[in-house]
């Protein structure tokens, strides 16, 4: 029976505005990537979506970003690999703060957005971004897209690695995501992403906008909370998830 993690991106709010729906999300997922300061969220709502979490009993990872609360860490910043690392490292520490005083372990470090579509195809940043994962703790799991430069640079360094693929997203021939700037980068019919799922964890295939099918590891499935029908999407893909005979469980669990 094949085992698979839900992951969502959480702890996106900032100051006195709501992002999400953090809260009635947690029921349906397994693993929780905490939005740590740079790109959204804030002390206090990292604080409180950890504490979410942990009553949930949901896997916590850091979910570090570009210094871009503007733009949503949703565009690219030419940055050195030294200063990418300094940049994960800063907010790994910041999360695992609130983790550690709340009585967790933190599980994972995911990074978001330009910063994790970046080193899925730049091997220098890839490597800058695990090295610092592994630094702060090799036990540490790296969730990055399926079958990047992310994800054997984490092999090659000696982490746990989880393949990620989306839900909602569209997929290139090369692997890669759709960019949001082009048509159809997003999947707004909850059944068509529902037949992606389950055929991307049950046969290891991909459909890409090119007609062609591409083989893809499914260790781990992105699902985003702050969408107009985000709750009934979770619940609708973990309901066909476990009606296909899957486990659903975060991955490498400690």
């Amino acid at each position: 029976m094949k085992t698979v993690d839900l992951n969502c991106d959480m702890g996106e709010s900032f100051g006195a505005y709501q992002l999400g729906n953090d809260q009635e999300i947690l029921p349906y997922i397994t693993s929780a990537n905490v939005a740590c300061g740079f790109h959204a969220g804030d002390p206090g709502t990292m604080r409180k979506t950890v504490q979410m979490a942990l009553e949930a009993g949901v896997a916590i990872g850091a979910h570090p970003g570009f210094a871009d609360l503007v733009g949503f860490g949703r565009r690219n910043m030419e940055i050195s690999p030294d200063e990418a690392y300094e940049l994960v490292l800063y907010q790994i520490g910041a999360l695992q703060a609130f983790v550690r005083a709340e009585g967790g372990v933190m599980h994972h470090v995911k990074p978001h957005g330009a910063l994790y579509n970046m080193a899925a195809t730049r091997p220098a940043l890839a490597e800058s971004i695990v090295l610092a994962i592994y630094k702060v703790n090799p036990e540490l799991v790296l969730y990055g897209l399926a079958g990047s430069e992310l994800t054997r640079a984490g092999e090659k360094i000696g982490l746990a690695t989880a393949h990620e693929v989306f839900a909602d997203r569209t997929y290139q021939q090369d692997g890669t995501l759709t960019p949001r700037s082009q048509p159809n980068a997003m999947i707004t019919d909850q059944q068509q992403s529902l037949q992606q799922v389950i055929r991307m964890v049950s046969k290891g295939l991909v459909l890409t906008q090119q007609g062609v099918d591409i083989p893809i590891q499914a260790d781990t499935i992105c699902i985003h909370g702050d969408g107009a029908h985000a709750l009934e999407f979770a619940q609708s893909i973990r309901e066909a998830l476990a009606g296909a005979g899957m486990t659903i469980a975060a991955r490498f669990a400690r």
